[in-house]
């Protein structure tokens, strides 16, 4: 069966999204409406570190989520990142279907539409395209874009400040929990750490009243750095509520995912979120997943548990908790 691109719906301007899409009547946009005047922690990382790490451990205990600024990214750099990627979307159709993925095979990498209805059978109104970035070992350049042919070098160098960065924010997280600067980084593999890239597109939707571009979910990564395009969508979930994350140019956008909640014993909250459409404009966001390799062990770190706070996590495999995650089973 031939896979249906997001991208090749929208752009035969249907009045009407098809019936599949539509959410039910309490998950759609127009009934679950963001609450007003909340706003999500801004942090800049040039403040005096004891701010620093009081500010972002907070941020990762009460939201699981906050935005980064002086983060020294160059705006050059994320400009580029960006265009390179809107020009792969821009290529036709059937260049970009030579990169296309097939997750049901266990193949990941490349372009993708996701097919797999949720529980109610519904479908997301996105497009993607995903890869590794590192470690090198890892790397599968072949999969990577050709075109535009700036896409490789643009990445890379991405890649260093995206590894750069991530170092930073782990460093300053392990010692809001009391542990040694590397430990969190440890934890996760050291070295090994893997940076995986998903370039997200969501194309204008006629009713975005009614779907979403992504369902509400938490992320299985340690951490998840992004940089959205102008058009906003990103919503996380605090209090009971839906609070949408406004565009700030030059901010970094962190998730804390499920491997951090699990390794700090539910200090850190894994945050729950969704991304909404746009009837008019195509929204785009630039997702770095900060992942173990599959075979690291993440539990609950020893010393922070006791008896008062005994472990509210089992421990397991990186890989045996993604395939628990992506088969919808209990972890």
């Amino acid at each position: 069966m031939e896979v249906k691109r997001i991208q090749s719906l929208a752009l035969k301007q249907l009045k009407e999204v098809p019936p599949q899409f539509i959410r039910s009547a309490n998950e759609r946009p127009e009934n679950s409406k963001a609450i007003e005047g909340v706003t999500v922690p801004l942090i800049s990382l040039s403040q005096p570190h004891h701010v620093l790490v009081k500010e972002i451990a907070e941020a990762a205990s009460e939201w699981g989520f906050f935005q980064i600024t002086h983060h020294n990214i160059s705006e050059t750099l994320i400009q580029s990142l960006q265009e390179v990627g809107k020009e792969f979307f821009a290529l036709p159709q059937e260049e970009k279907e030579a990169y296309a993925n097939d997750p049901s095979k266990g193949k990941f990498d490349g372009y993708g539409t996701r097919m797999t209805k949720n529980l109610e059978e519904k479908l997301e109104w996105v497009d993607y395209f995903f890869h590794l970035m590192a470690p090198p070992s890892k790397v599968n350049y072949h999969l990577w874009p050709k075109h535009p042919s700036s896409y490789r070098e643009v990445t890379e160098n991405y890649k260093k400040e995206m590894l750069r960065v991530t170092e930073k924010v782990l460093e300053v997280l392990s010692e809001g929990l009391g542990l040694e600067r590397e430990g969190l980084k440890a934890k996760l593999g050291g070295e090994m750490i893997e940076l995986e890239m998903k370039i997200n597109m969501y194309p204008p939707c006629p009713q975005p009243h009614l779907a979403l571009g992504v369902e509400p979910h938490t992320d299985m990564s340690a951490l998840t750095i992004l940089v959205p395009n102008q058009v906003p969508g990103l919503q996380v979930w605090k209090d009971n509520n839906w609070v949408a994350v406004n565009y700030l140019q030059d901010a970094l956008l962190v998730h804390v995912g499920d491997q951090l909640e699990v390794l700090s014993n539910g200090r850190y909250k894994s945050v729950l979120h969704r991304s909404l459409v746009n009837k008019e404009k195509m929204r785009m966001s630039w997702a770095v997943f900060v992942v173990p390799p599959h075979q690291a062990v993440i539990g609950p770190i020893p010393s922070l548990i006791n008896d008062h706070n005994p472990p509210k996590f089992s421990t397991k495999t990186f890989a045996e908790y993604r395939y628990r995650k992506f088969n919808k089973l209990s972890q």
